[in-house]
Order: C-alpha cells, then sequence, then structure tokens
C-alpha cells in the first residue's frame, strides 16, 4: 500500500516508517523523499511490494511553504541549530525580494549541506557535521518550477516553491538572504505535495493508527 502520511514537526522521516511499521506489522516499510525533523507536511509511505514504486514517487516534483527569518544563521541553517553568524536585515520591500526569486527560476547547481540525509562513502553528512567534520561535497543540478511570495513581516519572508528532487529548501533560504544583503536560517517549512500527493489528502499518525486498530482482525 501507498500513504499519504502528514509528518509532524519533531518527528525524523525514519520515525514515522518505524511508527507505520510496528501498526501494521509489515515487514517492508519505506518512504518517499526524506522531510527534515523540523519540518512537517507529506510523507509518502510504501508498504511491502509497493516499496517498489517509492524510488519513482521520490524523484517527483515536490512543493514547499516556508518561512526564512533574516539576520541569523545557523549550522544547520534551520531553527534547529546553533547560530553562527549575524547580519543587519535591510528593509525588505515586495518588488525587490520578489526579482530575486525570479533569478532561482530554472536550472541552477546547489550544494548539499552538511546537516543532511545524503550519504558520502556510504556515511550519511548529518552524522558527520555532528562530529564536527565537513567533507567535499559536489553540487547537484536542481530545478525551480514556481516560487511565490507569500508575505513580508519585519525580518520574515514566508514564500512557496515548486521543485525537483533534491532541492534543500534550507540552502535556498540562505541563497535567498544572501542576494538581499544578508543571512538567514529556516524556522518553518511544511511540504505541501509530492507529485500527485498533496496535504490536503494525508492523514496524521494517531489518525492512521485509529483507522487501521478499527479495520484491523
Amino acid at each position: 500500500m501507498i500513504y499519504n502520511i502528514y509528518k509532524p514537526v519533531g518527528w525524523s522521516s525514519f520515525d514515522v516508517v518505524k511508527k507505520l511499521r510496528g501498526v501494521t506489522r509489515d515487514k517492508k516499510v519505506g518512504h518517499g523523499g526524506t522531510l527534515d525533523p523540523f519540518a512537517e507536511g507529506v510523507l509518502i509511505i510504501g508498504t511491502n511490494s509497493d516499496t517498489k514504486a517509492l524510488t519513482e514517487i521520490s524523484g517527483s516534483i515536490k512543493t514547499y511553504q516556508a518561512i526564512l527569518t533574516l539576520g541569523e544563521e545557523t549550522d544547520t541553517l534551520d531553527i534547529e541549530g546553533k547560530v553562527i553568524n549575524r547580519y543587519p536585515v535591510p528593509k525588505l520591500e515586495k518588488s525587490i525580494v520578489e526579482s530575486i526569486f525570479n533569478d532561482f527560476l530554472g536550472e541552477s547547481e546547489q550544494i548539499p549541506p552538511m546537516y543532511s540525509a545524503k550519504k558520502i562513502n556510504g556515511v550519511r553528512l548529518y552524522k558527520l557535521a555532528r562530529k564536527n567534520q565537513t567533507v567535499e561535497r559536489r553540487p547537484t543540478t536542481i530545478k525551480i518550477y514556481k516560487i511565490k511570495l507569500n508575505d513580508i513581516k519585519e525580518n520574515q519572508i514566508n514564500f512557496s516553491v515548486t521543485c525537483s528532487k533534491g532541492t534543500y529548501i534550507r540552502v535556498l533560504g540562505l541563497d535567498i538572504a544572501k542576494k538581499l544583503g544578508t543571512v538567514g536560517h529556516l524556522t518553518k517549512l511544511k511540504r505541501t505535495a509530492v507529485g500527485g500527493y498533496e496535504i490536503h489528502n494525508s492523514i496524521g499518525i494517531k489518525e492512521f493508527e485509529e483507522q487501521w486498530m478499527s479495520i484491523a482482525p
């Protein structure tokens, strides 16, 4: 089966996989694309023979809503990290922000962050980062299909982005901040769609468990 699960803030993608494995008792359970622990939203889970479809699903176009807080950069590029850099925040104007957004449309090269699940020589980068180790990462080609400004509040930019597989919204956030002449980090990230799987059709973990128990023999 393929399930559109709403991953809550604070859970890793593997936490969700482990939970659903325990609920369904299926031996083979996987997910179709990692979602950071601080993030929430659509996480596609596959079980048994349907795990074969997860590779194609993980390659689907994805949509996110994010809040970028300017003025402070963290080592993880999100709210969970330590502040490593501070910089003044310029006055934000809608026209300037939207113009900068347009610069990111289309294909570009992006270097994966150290705090990520990407593997280098079989080791996940975040495990090296936690040991204060930094390794060279090759840039990958990504594509931004749409990027929209939702709101501006003092030092915060709320935006939505539709992008290709492998796009790190945390890195995009820092790049946007730098083009504005400052630094920043994500304080909220929500995945609203993975291919044709959308957030309004996702089901919470507790709700999934209750529904499963109600039909279990």
